[in-house]
């Protein structure tokens, strides 16, 4: 150890410690399996995780979502046909709506290694993810867990082999970063939740 070492203290032990924790964590989170991966990155990046078995846990959740943000009879904006009863169920105004309180869609796919959200055209037409509204519900599926954004386009060419969707875009920040970076310029944060349906 050298002598200015012993009277200032080494920052260079201190960054050593830091990247093998770091390299730890990173290991740590690879030896995760697909849904715990997701999960972790989800978290980690704001997202607001509501786990479902069934169906009857599903819309109590959702209700359980209305109530905590007041938006009992409010205007969503929804163009997936299959969450309109869930919508009338809680006379909830969606369509041709002026001022949405929140967006409620389906998506194409959950990225595991980013804990991010695909969407396409069919959930969200063509609107940049800075025309949303910043509050958004999800409704998934566990067998919509993907282990990478290249595996979710895969799966989306798959799935419309002759209707390919455009404005293929992933959701990834769901708070407000307290330290701006590089990776997060020009995302608009939103305030996420999702239902996850257990179908495996």
């Amino acid at each position: 150890m050298s002598l200015f070492s012993k009277f200032f203290g080494s920052s260079s032990s201190a960054a050593d410690e830091e990247k093998v924790r770091e390299e730890q964590e990173t290991s740590n989170i690879n030896n995760m399996s697909v849904d715990e991966q997701f999960t972790y990155h989800f978290k980690k990046n704001g997202g607001k995780f509501l786990y479902c078995e069934n169906m009857d846990e599903l819309k109590e959740q959702f209700e359980n979502i209305l109530e905590e943000n007041d938006w009992f009879e409010s205007q969503v904006l929804c163009y997936d046909h299959k969450l309109f009863g869930l919508l009338d169920e809680n006379r909830l105004r969606y369509g041709m709506t002026s001022n949405p309180k929140f967006l409620f869609s389906t998506c194409e796919n959950l990225i595991a290694e980013e804990g991010s959200i695909l969407f396409s055209s069919k959930q969200i037409k063509q609107h940049k993810p800075n025309e949303l509204p910043t509050n958004i519900v999800v409704y998934a599926t566990t067998s919509q867990m993907l282990a990478t954004k290249s595996d979710g386009l895969t799966a989306i060419k798959k799935k419309y082999e002759r209707d390919f969707p455009t404005n293929i875009t992933a959701i990834k920040y769901f708070e407000k970063a307290k330290e701006e970076n590089f990776t997060q310029y020009g995302s608009s944060p939103k305030n996420l939740y999702l239902l996850l349906l257990e179908d495996l």
